[in-house]
């Protein structure tokens, strides 16, 4: 997938400290403030860092930030419908999030005009939200029957929660496979269906649980598992996971263990071992028990007593940060 580099041509501007605009030129051009020094070691390294600094949580305050994570982290094809804070142009009938799009294009605009965002791609910058939008603005504005390549945004540039309507629903739809990536999918022939094909065999089985917000239950050959996006601050869900862990009340049911947990823009994925039968249906009671005594926990405050202190020990060492 190629990517873009910011250059000389943008009309885009600096402020110095009187408030004069600072033209963006080349970052080896001498800086057009008239300090002497190359751009990139003046008024460009300001650039520079708001481009990529990391933005903790991208997908915060966002409509259902939980489930932007999972799709971005975790669930292999998905799609959501996306509301716009302003009228769509003429032309463009749609606007879809997909958890990843054919030949890993961030962005595609369909034949028919319908826009396609991709979210499971490289990042630019230090702020997914802000990459996103950028590549939504250039899909809106792409011709029919193309894709929108990378690039980086600029510093500036609009984020998601600039251009989406934040009062609309975000309600993902996870499907079992990429038939979401055509039109008409069984008129696939030759290499486009040989590809779908090889594409969906990849595809973890993967169901969204609906008694819970944001727990998306997967099936793989050896055991199945049970990954649940949580919006608790990180230290005192920990806290919590442990209390029930030292209590014998993390599990979800016979043979099933809360294993550890995954880091992921900012938020927490607890992660639970399943038994190879126990189904996503299976695990909707238990998911929305376990909700209840998390929530009753995470209400308690003081010390944690030495068991507790050990098992959340031991889900810190087991933590893997995805972002």
């Amino acid at each position: 997938m190629a990517k873009k580099r910011a250059t000389a041509t943008t009309s885009r501007s600096r402020q110095t400290a009187a408030g004069d605009a600072v033209p963006v030129v080349g970052a080896r051009e001498p800086c057009p403030c008239g300090s002497g020094r190359r751009y990139k070691a003046c008024h460009g390294r300001e650039a520079a860092h708001a481009v990529t600094e990391l933005v903790r949580r991208p997908f915060e305050g966002l409509p259902g930030e939980c489930d932007w994570v999972a799709l971005r982290e975790l669930v292999p094809a998905a799609t959501v419908p996306l509301t716009l804070k302003a009228e769509l142009p003429a032309g463009v009938p749609s606007v879809t999030l997909g958890t990843v799009l054919p030949m890993a294009w961030p962005g595609l605009r369909r034949d028919t005009g319908a826009v396609l965002l991709g979210l499971q791609n490289d990042a630019s910058s230090g702020d997914i939200s802000r990459d996103l939008a950028d590549t939504l603005t250039r899909a809106l504005e792409a011709e029919p029957g193309n894709p929108v390549e990378g690039r980086r945004p600029a510093p500036d540039g609009p984020r998601l929660q600039d251009l989406l309507d934040l009062s609309a629903p975000f309600e993902p739809e996870v499907h079992s496979g990429f038939e979401f990536w055509l039109e008409d999918a069984n008129a696939a022939t030759g290499e486009v269906a040989a590809s779908l094909e090889r594409a969906n065999e990849a595809a973890i089985p993967t169901v969204r649980l609906t008694g819970v917000a944001a727990a998306y239950w997967c099936e793989t050959p050896e055991k199945n598992h049970l990954r649940w996006v949580m919006p608790h601050p990180e230290e005192a869900l920990l806290d919590a996971l442990a209390r029930l862990h030292a209590a014998g009340a993390s599990g979800l049911g016979d043979g099933t263990r809360l294993v550890g947990s995954f880091r992921a823009h900012g938020l927490v994925v607890p992660v639970w071992d399943l038994p190879v039968g126990m189904s996503a249906e299976d695990v909707e009671k238990p998911a929305a028990a376990f909700e209840e005594r998390l929530t009753e926990t995470l209400a308690r405050t003081g010390p944690l007593t030495a068991e507790e202190r050990r098992a959340r020990s031991g889900f810190t060492n087991r933590q893997i940060t995805l972002s």
